[in-house]
């Protein structure tokens, strides 16, 4: 078979895919994250297999510890925040009271000082971003309170994903023998090696950044429970989860913490503690944390991967957020790989290589 035909073949079978992925984009959502925990997962089991555990065996304790952790994990944290949701709706009205006090008259005094013309045009832009804002706002959530699969997509992550993920970790092993024994033979080798490739790019980036939130998440979260924060928990605990997308854990925990904080707050230093608390957690995270858990031979940039996750939810919901990563890894090293190519062809060094 020709080179061009090969590169058909396979530009027809990725467009089959992509094509597949698409219209079923809606159910593959619990078999996506079944194969993202076995993927995580695997590597422990390969530990107890290799202490001669047989691995059904090892696949069932390892993903039953992962679910008792979980559902510990949920049973500890649901009460906490259940506390702060209502202490919200508590202080909501006197916060809004503070508002209305402190930030509306500034506001009103810096709008004054705007010549009338800059006053008419920001009003009408204001006006109009307004109704757009409000109307996307609506647009999402009715499609949330119209969307009837929502109670079956939750139903079937508890009850599919662990049944995909207990099969997935068991015939790891096998289903990847099976792929690796499908290669075309004449590039199998090349393959290989960018696989590994990815597999190490994947696993780096993936594990490394699920540790640095998890970190990120309990030291917010307690730094500013003890700062005496209001829902400091809950803002710690959102801003390390959205850590995981660069820079936005982040910017939402800074702005969220500061604003709560000079409301809260009438001691100019307990608002610059809580803005000392975020200063000090991305010194860690980008001189500590990030370089000893992630690494930086990942070769996944922060803004391609911030890049990757607002493609892929703009594409495929929630379920491209899932994919974002790893098809990022893999157009990375698939791009590292052809750079490469092209550095030593003679396209790149003006010469016809020789036979």
């Amino acid at each position: 078979m020709t080179e061009s035909k090969q590169i058909r073949f396979w530009l027809i079978g990725l467009g089959l895919f992509v094509l597949a992925l698409w219209l079923l984009a809606g159910m593959l959502l619990p078999f996506v994250v079944g194969l993202a925990l076995a993927y995580l997962l695997d590597p422990l089991v390969d530990r107890l297999e290799a202490v001669r555990l047989p691995r059904w065996l090892g696949t069932t304790l390892v993903l039953l510890s992962f679910l008792l952790v979980l559902v510990l994990f949920v049973l500890l944290l649901v009460p906490l925040v259940q506390g702060q949701i209502a202490h919200l709706l508590e202080v909501l009205p006197h916060y809004a009271t503070l508002v209305k006090e402190r930030a509306l008259p500034a506001i009103n005094r810096l709008l004054h000082r705007l010549p009338p013309d800059d006053m008419e045009r920001l009003r009408a832009a204001a006006g109009t971003y307004a109704g757009d804002v409000a109307g996307w706002i609506a647009k999402v959530v009715s499609s949330i309170l119209s969307g009837g699969l929502a109670l079956f997509d939750v139903l079937s992550l508890m009850f599919i994903t662990p049944i995909v993920a207990f099969y997935m970790m068991r015939d790891w092993d096998v289903m990847v023998a099976k792929v690796d024994a499908w290669l075309p033979l004449q590039h199998a080798e090349t393959i290989r090696a960018q696989a590994r490739e990815v597999d190490s790019t994947l696993s780096g980036f993936v594990r490394g950044q699920a540790l640095v939130c998890v970190v990120l998440g309990l030291f917010y979260a307690l730094a500013l429970s003890a700062a005496g924060l209001d829902f400091g928990l809950v803002i710690g605990l959102v801003a390390g989860l959205l850590s995981f997308i660069p820079y936005v854990g982040s910017l939402f925990g800074f702005v969220a913490s500061t604003g709560l904080a000079l409301l809260q707050f009438d001691e100019f230093w307990r608002v610059g503690l809580v803005v000392g608390i975020f200063l000090f957690g991305q010194a860690i995270e980008g001189n500590v944390l990030t370089p000893k858990l992630v690494g930086d031979k990942v070769g996944l940039h922060a803004v391609w991967v911030m890049f990757a996750l607002l493609a892929g939810a703009s594409l495929f919901g929630f379920l491209g957020v899932l994919l974002a990563v790893p098809v990022a890894a893999v157009i990375g090293v698939l791009t590292r790989f052809a750079l490469r190519q092209y550095l030593s062809s003679g396209y790149y060094r003006g010469v016809t290589p020789e036979p």
